[in-house]
């Protein structure tokens, strides 16, 4: 008996890839086949016309680890990442030694031809009914519908594009004789060698979307940039809904949002990345970046990193002028410390030295949103009640960070910080991360 998962209100097929390709080549009657990834959900919580295609379609494929992300949230598991891709060989493969034939049908003028052949070198016995590119007056598609039956074609691949080829074939699926049709995206691009694949190490650390925002920035920022945290907030609505929404879902949640996030950042920011180090690096001696040991999560030390503000000595000069602190508390702070050199007052005023972190929190060493990481002497002097901080994983930015920075004390910070203890979630990461926006614009507190 095949599973599914109820996601996003559509019923998703969960099961390995050899079942999903059985499945589909086998099912009796007529068959329409959709991929469901994160873009798809935005795209059809604002689309009513290609939300009704998929809740049309006859099987639903989960595709990325979006996807993963929100089963996971409502306590279930895929199986598998069955995106089109990767089942594009095996369903072909299966076709093949079915004697089913194939059509393609998509992208630009001779990618759909150029796939075809590259399948067929690799897939002996591959039959292929007919190719045509996605180009075509939409005024014609019943001219182009009859093309493809007159081919005798058995399976129809249709690469327009989210939500086009879903919504092109629920308008048009009755008129096809073919026993499967399905929306396939840019497989032709990929098959054809026109788009580079991500190399299996990044597929495997689910970051191809990361892959393929580098590639085509321009195209894919507002797919990725904006649409993985809209995503999130998404599958954390769902979550709250079903009433199955648990700590350690929170927390896979809450590292999918920084592994996303800082993914994207890291690739939008690395022209000021590059600007900032040759700044560093031009006007004072010494390495670009700082390292320093911080507590983190539960009292375990790691080595964060900034872009280096301080002049080399800075660490030695230290207990020279800790009497001099302007700051309630623990936590040394001095607005016109002489260890702080011309480059590091500005990125300092707007946070960029703190922008390695992104790094730290790729790594698990930190999270977007926390209380910040304090050195080991501050934390050898915590009262009793601010050990409470060292609960959470440390983060880049929080509600201390919204708040004034340098300008609140000790005490405050700490409450501010059990308070997030108490109040995080996912809305509350994404509030506090545009208010950081504002903070880090208005430079209050940063010195």
């Amino acid at each position: 008996m095949l599973q599914t998962i109820s996601l996003f209100g559509l019923s998703l097929l969960n099961a390995d890839r050899a079942t999903a390709v059985q499945h589909l080549l086998e099912r009796p009657g007529h068959t329409t086949a959709a991929f469901l990834n994160a873009h798809c959900v935005n795209t059809a919580a604002k689309d009513k016309l290609y939300k009704r295609a998929l809740r049309a379609a006859d099987v639903i494929l989960p595709d990325g680890a979006g996807i993963s992300l929100a089963a996971k949230l409502i306590g279930r598991r895929l199986r598998e990442n069955l995106n089109g891709t990767d089942l594009c060989e095996p369903l072909c493969r299966g076709a093949a030694a079915r004697g089913m034939s194939v059509y393609l049908l998509g992208a630009a003028p001779g990618v759909a031809q150029e796939a075809a052949d590259n399948l067929c070198l690799k897939i002996p016995g591959l039959q292929i009914a007919g190719t045509q590119d996605g180009f075509f007056d939409r005024a014609y598609s019943n001219a182009m519908i009859d093309k493809i039956n007159a081919s005798g074609a058995d399976i129809v691949m249709v690469a327009m594009g989210v939500p086009l080829q879903d919504v092109w074939l629920y308008q048009h699926r009755k008129s096809i004789n073919a026993k499967l049709v399905m929306g396939v995206g840019a497989l032709f691009d990929f098959k054809a060698g026109r788009v580079s694949r991500a190399p299996a190490v990044v597929r495997k650390a689910k970051l191809e979307w990361a892959w393929r925002l580098a590639l085509e920035p321009r195209r894919m920022f507002k797919r990725y940039v904006l649409g993985n945290p809209a995503f999130v907030a998404r599958a954390m609505v769902q979550a709250a809904r079903t009433r199955r929404i648990t700590a350690p879902a929170m927390t896979v949640s809450k590292r999918a949002l920084d592994i996303s996030v800082a993914s994207v950042a890291l690739v939008a920011l690395s022209p000021v990345f590059v600007a900032t180090a040759a700044a560093v690096k031009m006007t004072s001696r010494g390495p670009v970046f700082f390292k320093q040991e911080r507590v983190g999560h539960r009292g375990t030390s790691f080595s964060m990193i900034k872009f280096r503000s301080m002049y080399q000595d800075a660490e030695t000069r230290r207990d020279a002028l800790v009497e001099n602190s302007e700051r309630e508390g623990v936590c040394f702070k001095m607005r016109a410390d002489p260890r702080i050199t011309r480059v590091g007052r500005f990125i300092r005023r707007y946070s960029i030295d703190e922008l390695p972190q992104i790094l730290n929190v790729l790594r698990g060493e930190m999270s977007l949103v926390g209380p910040r990481p304090a050195l080991p002497s501050e934390v050898a002097m915590y009262p009793a009640a601010a050990m409470r901080r060292l609960n959470a994983i440390p983060g880049i930015t929080g509600i201390w960070q919204v708040s004034g920075r340098a300008d609140i004390g000790f005490s405050r910070m700490v409450a501010m910080d059990v308070t997030y203890l108490r109040s995080k979630s996912i809305m509350f990461d994404l509030l506090l991360m545009g208010l950081t926006v504002r903070a880090v614009l208005s430079g209050r507190g940063a010195y």
